[in-house]
Protein backbone atom coordinates (compact mmCIF):
# COMPACT_ATOMS: atom_id res chain seq x y z
CA UNK A 1 0.00 0.00 0.00
CA UNK A 2 1.27 3.46 -0.88
CA UNK A 3 2.18 5.77 1.99
CA UNK A 4 -0.04 8.59 0.67
CA UNK A 5 -3.09 7.25 -1.08
CA UNK A 6 -6.46 8.96 -1.42
CA UNK A 7 -9.42 7.44 -3.25
CA UNK A 8 -12.05 9.83 -4.64
CA UNK A 9 -15.49 8.72 -5.87
CA UNK A 10 -17.95 11.14 -7.51
CA UNK A 11 -21.67 10.63 -8.06
CA UNK A 12 -23.17 13.46 -10.19
CA UNK A 13 -26.89 14.01 -10.66
CA UNK A 14 -29.12 16.43 -12.53
CA UNK A 15 -31.50 18.61 -10.48
CA UNK A 16 -34.53 19.28 -12.72
CA UNK A 17 -36.40 21.06 -9.90
CA UNK A 18 -33.62 23.69 -9.69
CA UNK A 19 -33.16 24.01 -13.45
CA UNK A 20 -34.79 26.26 -16.03
CA UNK A 21 -33.92 24.81 -19.46
CA UNK A 22 -35.99 27.46 -21.23
CA UNK A 23 -33.64 30.05 -19.70
CA UNK A 24 -30.48 28.01 -20.38
CA UNK A 25 -29.95 27.03 -16.74
CA UNK A 26 -29.13 23.44 -15.74
CA UNK A 27 -28.41 22.60 -12.10
CA UNK A 28 -26.34 19.62 -10.96
CA UNK A 29 -25.33 18.17 -7.62
CA UNK A 30 -22.34 15.93 -7.09
CA UNK A 31 -21.57 13.82 -4.06
CA UNK A 32 -17.89 13.24 -3.42
CA UNK A 33 -16.54 10.47 -1.19
CA UNK A 34 -12.88 10.89 -0.19
CA UNK A 35 -11.16 7.92 1.48
CA UNK A 36 -7.68 7.77 2.97
CA UNK A 37 -6.47 4.36 1.85
CA UNK A 38 -2.84 5.17 2.67
CA UNK A 39 -0.71 4.80 5.80
CA UNK A 40 -0.50 8.42 6.99
CA UNK A 41 -3.20 10.82 8.26
CA UNK A 42 -3.76 13.64 5.74
CA UNK A 43 -5.77 16.86 5.81
CA UNK A 44 -7.59 18.25 2.80
CA UNK A 45 -6.53 21.90 2.60
CA UNK A 46 -7.98 23.21 -0.66
CA UNK A 47 -9.74 22.34 -3.89
CA UNK A 48 -9.56 23.47 -7.49
CA UNK A 49 -12.22 22.71 -10.10
CA UNK A 50 -12.57 23.29 -13.84
CA UNK A 51 -16.25 23.31 -14.83
CA UNK A 52 -16.87 23.12 -18.59
CA UNK A 53 -20.16 23.42 -20.46
CA UNK A 54 -20.88 22.10 -23.96
CA UNK A 55 -20.47 25.55 -25.55
CA UNK A 56 -16.81 25.73 -24.48
CA UNK A 57 -17.28 28.02 -21.47
CA UNK A 58 -14.93 27.12 -18.59
CA UNK A 59 -15.29 28.28 -15.00
CA UNK A 60 -12.42 27.81 -12.57
CA UNK A 61 -13.31 27.51 -8.89
CA UNK A 62 -10.76 27.20 -6.10
CA UNK A 63 -10.62 27.82 -2.40
CA UNK A 64 -9.91 26.48 1.03
CA UNK A 65 -11.47 23.20 2.03
CA UNK A 66 -14.74 21.75 0.80
CA UNK A 67 -18.16 22.96 2.03
CA UNK A 68 -16.37 25.07 4.65
CA UNK A 69 -14.40 22.15 6.09
CA UNK A 70 -10.82 20.93 5.94
CA UNK A 71 -11.23 17.31 7.04
CA UNK A 72 -8.33 15.40 8.58
CA UNK A 73 -8.59 11.82 7.39
CA UNK A 74 -6.95 9.08 9.41
CA UNK A 75 -5.92 5.93 7.51
CA UNK A 76 -9.14 4.07 6.70
CA UNK A 77 -11.39 7.10 7.26
CA UNK A 78 -13.84 8.52 4.72
CA UNK A 79 -15.34 12.00 4.27
CA UNK A 80 -18.39 12.61 2.10
CA UNK A 81 -19.95 15.87 0.97
CA UNK A 82 -22.42 17.14 -1.62
CA UNK A 83 -22.03 20.34 -3.58
CA UNK A 84 -23.41 21.69 -6.81
CA UNK A 85 -22.89 23.71 -9.95
CA UNK A 86 -24.93 25.25 -12.75
CA UNK A 87 -24.30 25.08 -16.46
CA UNK A 88 -25.71 27.03 -19.42
CA UNK A 89 -25.94 23.81 -21.46
CA UNK A 90 -27.57 20.44 -20.64
CA UNK A 91 -24.20 18.67 -20.61
CA UNK A 92 -20.73 19.45 -19.40
CA UNK A 93 -17.75 18.10 -17.50
CA UNK A 94 -15.84 18.74 -14.31
CA UNK A 95 -12.32 17.88 -13.22
CA UNK A 96 -9.86 19.24 -10.72
CA UNK A 97 -7.65 18.46 -7.76
CA UNK A 98 -7.47 18.43 -3.98
CA UNK A 99 -4.41 19.66 -2.10
CA UNK A 100 -3.50 17.68 1.03
CA UNK A 101 -0.94 17.98 3.81
CA UNK A 102 0.00 14.75 5.59
CA UNK A 103 0.70 14.56 9.33
CA UNK A 104 4.41 14.13 8.57
CA UNK A 105 4.44 17.46 6.66
CA UNK A 106 4.41 16.00 3.15
CA UNK A 107 2.30 18.05 0.70
CA UNK A 108 0.59 16.42 -2.24
CA UNK A 109 -2.16 16.89 -4.83
CA UNK A 110 -4.80 14.35 -5.76
CA UNK A 111 -6.12 14.71 -9.31
CA UNK A 112 -9.85 14.37 -9.87
CA UNK A 113 -10.20 13.05 -13.44
CA UNK A 114 -12.99 14.38 -15.59
CA UNK A 115 -16.59 13.29 -14.98
CA UNK A 116 -19.72 14.10 -16.97
CA UNK A 117 -22.70 16.25 -15.98
CA UNK A 118 -25.63 15.23 -18.17
CA UNK A 119 -29.21 16.50 -17.91
CA UNK A 120 -30.24 14.37 -20.89
CA UNK A 121 -29.36 11.03 -19.30
CA UNK A 122 -31.81 9.35 -16.94
CA UNK A 123 -28.98 8.00 -14.80
CA UNK A 124 -26.15 10.20 -13.58
CA UNK A 125 -23.74 7.28 -13.44
CA UNK A 126 -20.93 6.70 -11.03
CA UNK A 127 -17.25 7.22 -11.44
CA UNK A 128 -14.44 5.99 -9.24
CA UNK A 129 -11.41 8.24 -9.32
CA UNK A 130 -7.89 8.07 -7.92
Amino acid sequence: MAKYQILVEVQPRYLPEQSAPEQGLYAFAYTVTISNTGDVPAQLISRSWNINDASGHTEKVSGLGVIGQQPLLQPGETFEYTSGTRLRTPTGTMHGSYFFVADDGERFDIDIPMFVLDALSASGGSRTLH
